[in-house]
């Protein structure tokens, strides 16, 4: 798999000097909680990321529940976490590579080549016997030059464009669970529903059970009917889990995926638009 890396490679080359491993556990209602836990222990040589503090910008009126920083702020975050154009960056976390997924993706939106998200995660890890300290690892702050990117980015109004459209063109894709696809179950947002014309591909169909990613002829079957669309956008709640359905339909080989960053909690920000229900 070309974005996801096992824990035996990951155990084997915790040496190496051009390697940074970026450990992102989060949880929404409770946003310390991921820090405590990288306190608590982590892989050697692990720093922490947070999502709300380095992969966020500031929330406001429009934008979503975890905005999407501009190319700009995010190489400043990233030069400041000790990561540059050049390092071989490890993401994981806890939660099925959800949250980790995000920082691969806007990793990628930068440019970056050499950028995997750990296969399973930090459970397994500690599971497996391998090494785990609390030691806090800070890095040398550097400077982050972004390269050309074929990953992209949709506003709401062309979100709402492809809406419109009724099947023809643009195919969006919601990633949460189809309980809150329905607008049966909202325990987030403040209003439940979905993008109208949207179709449902929970983010958690890529992964098994156990939060181990699916192989690519397994993520072909889940993302099939994608290939031929001419462009593929996916949203989720607010832009994290969405990383982690682009993800697996890159492993499907599916090319034209947008990300729109501000998701359902941006597009319920804005009166005029409208829900559908199922």
């Amino acid at each position: 798999m070309k974005n996801i890396v096992t824990q035996e490679w990951l155990e084997s080359h915790l040496s190496r000097s051009d390697l940074v491993i970026c450990d992102c556990r989060f949880n929404l209602s409770d946003p310390e909680a991921g820090r405590k836990q990288y306190d608590s222990g982590h892989i050697p040589g692990s720093i922490y990321v947070n999502l709300e503090k380095d992969l966020s910008r500031s929330v406001t009126e429009h934008g979503g529940r975890h905005p999407l920083p501009s190319k700009k702020e995010m190489s400043q975050a990233f030069g400041r976490l000790g990561i540059d154009e050049k390092k071989t960056v490890i993401a994981y976390d806890d939660q099925g590579g959800s949250y980790a997924a995000r920082l691969w993706w806007m990793l990628k939106l930068l440019g970056s080549e050499k950028v995997f998200v750990l296969q399973i995660g930090f459970s397994a890890w500690e599971r497996k016997g391998y090494p785990v300290t609390s030691e806090n690892t800070v890095l040398q702050p550097t400077v982050f030059t972004p390269q050309e990117s074929k990953w992209r980015t949709v506003s709401m109004e062309e979100v709402r464009l492809a809406s419109l459209k009724d099947g023809k063109g643009a195919i969006v894709v919601d990633s949460r669970d189809p309980e809150r696809y329905k607008g049966k179950h909202e325990p987030i947002d403040k209003k439940a529903g979905h993008i109208p014309g949207a179709v449902n591909i929970p983010w958690l169909k890529n992964v098994s059970e156990g939060s181990k990613w699916l192989d690519s002829s397994e993520l072909k079957s889940v993302h099939k009917g994608l290939k031929e669309k001419p462009e593929v956008i996916v949203y989720c709640g607010s832009g994290v889990t969405a990383c982690a359905n682009i993800l697996g339909m890159d492993e499907a080989g599916i090319e034209n995926v947008r990300l729109y960053p501000g998701s359902w909690s941006d597009w319920i920000s804005y009166p005029d638009n409208k829900i559908e229900k199922q």
